[in-house]
């Protein structure tokens, strides 16, 4: 037999066999079952779960890592919580958590979790009722998630993020979008940082929580941006609060809380830029305000008339529509517009500096006739910026008997604003180029339309 022939045959052989072997149907490969690995792992087992959707609800009851692959779903069935943890050291990383119930009576959840260290990472969240709900979790870790809220009104939303009698617990880098709140209630020595919280109620909300450090957050479009609340040693540091407009729409609002620092925070375009009801509350203890931003506020600052020991230094004022506003009938006297003879920036500031200090050698005094009328009859804010306004304040000065005492005063204004303005674009007051814009375009339109209208009766 030729070595020609011989090689046909074993090709001819080899092609029969490839043939039958593909030809054989493939081994079904069984569905990944999350709740059989779940009860078959041993405590601190890494489980990486697959893409696809896995039903819940989930109970967590050793202490395991869950880690998602892309695409990979815990599905709840629109009735109570997707999952429960009730293990210390649990982490879940990487998954999406969605469907949870409507019941609020039941706080029905994304994640609960009621024992110490659960670490949340990287998980999205969608049509949960609550979000991430710890309750006597200490010591957790809430990083890096997404979450939204069920399509429900505000008032019937669960809270995106909600910490309870759960100390030592950060909150980092999470984007809670139309939730309600994102709460921190009876939790001490928290940390919440570069958190990015919009279109909800409160911001965030703190009640009966010590020792906080709340640092580069950005509270957009909700009604409140931040409330403290019956709380001490609170440190605000480098938000960005912004739009934040509703029944009080309150950039920060202080309710009964002790010794806070707010610094370096950018307040803009909300109703109230900040506002103070008994805070500080014990003898000795402050309310301390210096290098933030308040701009194009309605009002910067609303503090009711016994609020008393608050310190303002080295903040920009920049065109806020009323800049200090008394919530009630008194003054403000009583606290510091200054320290160590250093005041606060006040755009509105009709003084001078005759020395070239930076200080201007008048003080800076809030009173005006239209606003205390204000204090009185809140409905005549509709004329805030009509010129009715000025001929008010403009009768008031020429005729000294009207002119109302000043609700506080500066007594060392600054004349260069330590902390600038950027222009507004997107909310709040609109730049000057914008303005300037906007006329070049009117002026255009009207020499167009001058040009064009003679024509038009041409026959």
């Amino acid at each position: 037999m030729s070595r020609h022939l011989l090689h046909t045959i074993g090709l001819a052989l080899c092609g029969a066999i490839l043939a039958l072997w593909a030809g054989q149907p493939a081994q079904a490969q069984a569905p990944f079952d999350l709740a059989a690995a779940l009860a078959a792992a041993e405590p601190g087992a890494t489980i990486t779960v697959p893409a696809g959707i896995h039903p819940g609800p989930l109970a967590l009851d050793k202490p395991v890592t869950l880690i998602g692959e892309p695409g990979a779903i815990i599905e709840g069935t629109g009735r109570g919580d997707v999952v429960s943890v009730t293990a210390p050291d649990v982490t879940l990383r990487g998954l999406v958590v969605r469907n949870s119930g409507d019941s609020l009576d039941r706080e029905n959840s994304g994640i609960v979790g009621f024992a110490p260290r659960l670490t949340v990472e990287e998980v999205r969240l969608e049509n949960t009722l609550f979000g991430i709900y710890l309750k006597n979790a200490p010591g957790s870790v809430i990083r890096n998630n997404t979450v939204y809220s069920k399509d429900l009104d505000v008032a019937r939303r669960g809270d995106g993020i909600r910490v309870w009698y759960s100390d030592n617990t950060l909150v980092e880098g999470n984007h809670v979008i139309g939730s309600r709140d994102v709460v921190m209630w009876f939790s001490n020595h928290g940390t919440v940082r570069h958190n990015r919280v919009e279109d909800g109620r409160y911001g965030l909300h703190f009640m009966f929580a010590n020792n906080q450090i709340v640092e580069d957050n950005e509270l957009l479009d909700n009604s409140v941006g931040i409330y403290l609340m019956y709380g001490r040693y609170l440190e605000l540091r480098h938000n960005r609060i912004e739009n934040n407009h509703g029944p009080s729409g309150y950039g920060i609002g202080l309710k009964d809380v002790d010794d806070v620092v707010a610094e370096d925070n950018q307040i803009v375009a909300n109703r109230v830029g900040v506002y103070a009801d008994n805070s500080p509350r014990e003898a000795d203890a402050v309310v301390r305000f210096e290098r933030n931003l308040l701009a194009y506020n309605e009002i910067g600052v609303s503090m009711l008339p016994v609020v008393q020991r608050n310190t303002f230094t080295a903040n920009t004022f920049q065109d806020n529509a009323e800049q200090i506003a008394v919530a009630g009938s008194g003054d403000l006297m009583r606290n510091h517009w200054a320290e160590d003879e250093r005041g606060n920036y006040w755009s509105d500031y009709a003084g001078f500096d005759a020395d070239g200090d930076g200080i201007g050698d008048l003080p800076y005094a809030a009173s005006s006739f239209y606003e205390s009328l204000l204090g009185l009859y809140p409905e005549l804010r509709i004329f805030q910026l009509s010129p009715a306004v000025q001929a008010l304040d403009l009768a008031a000065r020429a005729f000294p008997v009207f002119q109302p005492r000043p609700k506080m005063a500066d007594p060392y204004p600054l004349m260069v604003p330590p902390v600038t303005a950027w222009p507004q674009t997107a909310t709040g007051s609109p730049s000057t180029a914008w303005w300037i814009a906007a006329g070049l375009v009117l002026l255009g339109l009207a020499v167009v339309l001058s040009g064009v209208a003679p024509w038009r009766h041409v026959r």
